[in-house]
């Protein structure tokens, strides 16, 4: 099966448009066709740094009314023999049904009743397993061979940067409930400068700065250690992933630039606690994810029903720190 042109539409957000790059990698070596991607304004830069994709067309989710027309006149510029939804609700559905396709192809967990308007879904669905697997579901469902799993990515280089090893921290994320105690990473961070000679490195978004200088503050606390480099709002996305690509280790909560980083080739030492990192945990070897022991964990609430976040504190720097130290020696030692 051949195909000439792919339109994929993935909106949002930023952890779930790298876990389907590895399904359009495999859609457009496997059906030799050329790619548009449709996703919403935030991510245009960063799905233009993935190699696979000639076009990215913004899909106006905010002001839907007065972007549409705009959208609908781009989206329907070209034909598409295939057009893959890879979000599966109404909103990607309507961007998806707005295309010049022959065929509108739907994920296999679709949600919000879209199962009925797509021509085919990509089969049933089964959420015990990784969402990268589960976005291939759309390659098995073509008849194209399974390909190896790869993420196509190319970041603005960083030039390198003194201290290594580097280590990358990124204290927050978008649900406070999933956030690692501050304390605890810097009783981590000042271990790994004093033990193994790192240099810190702070990465957030704007919102993140007030977290992210309390961080360096108690990092710093009491030391003349100078290693502590805050980028903390100084980053737009797109940056953000070559800042990433250069690091030798990412110390992170669940978030999305976790995924960033571990497309782009750096390991990852992630902490999970009350969501499931069988979905969502870095993809590919050589990563290392954290948990608790707790009963409650994973729980995927968005407020701890105990009040007490145990699945994060129970969670040592002791434990983080041997993983990261562990970790960093294997970059030594292949």
């Amino acid at each position: 099966m051949a195909a000439g042109n792919i339109l994929v539409v993935k909106l949002s957000s930023l952890g779930d448009i790298f876990h389907a790059l590895p399904a359009v990698h495999a859609l457009r070596v496997g059906l030799d066709a050329d790619v548009d991607w449709v996703t919403q304004p935030e991510y245009t830069g960063l799905v233009r740094c993935f190699k696979d994709v000639r076009e990215v067309i913004p899909f106006p989710r905010q002001g839907l009314a007065r972007g549409f027309a705009a959208f609908w006149r781009c989206v329907r510029r070209r034909h598409y023999d295939l057009v893959v939804d890879l979000q599966g609700l109404m909103k990607s559905l309507l961007a998806a049904k707005s295309a010049r396709g022959q065929q509108v192809l739907g994920p296999s967990y679709c949600r919000e009743g879209t199962r009925f308007f797509y021509d085919a879904v990509s089969g049933p669905a089964n959420r015990n397993r990784h969402a990268v697997d589960e976005a291939m579901d759309v390659v098995r469902f073509l008849g194209l061979s399974d390909a190896q799993v790869m993420f196509p990515v190319a970041f603005p280089t960083i030039p390198p940067v003194a201290g290594a090893p580097r280590v990358a921290m990124l204290p927050a994320s978008r649900h406070e409930n999933k956030n690692w105690p501050l304390e605890y990473f810097a009783e981590v961070a000042r271990g790994l400068v004093h033990n193994r000679g790192a240099s810190i490195h702070l990465f957030g978004s704007e919102a993140d700065r007030t977290i992210c200088l309390a961080l360096q503050h108690a990092i710093e606390a009491g030391d003349s250690c100078s290693k502590v480099v805050n980028m903390a709002g100084h980053t737009g996305m797109v940056q953000l992933g070559g800042w990433l690509a250069s690091m030798d280790l990412v110390i992170a909560n669940d978030s999305g630039p976790i995924h960033m980083a571990a497309a782009a080739g750096t390991r990852v030492l992630a902490i999970f606690g009350p969501t499931d990192p069988r979905r969502t945990g870095p993809y590919g070897d050589g990563h290392c994810v954290l948990t608790s022991n707790s009963p409650c964990s994973p729980c995927c609430r968005r407020i701890c029903r105990r009040e007490d976040e145990v699945c994060l504190r129970t969670v040592s720097p002791e434990l983080v720190f041997s993983a990261a130290s562990e970790m960093l020696n294997r970059m030594k030692n292949p």
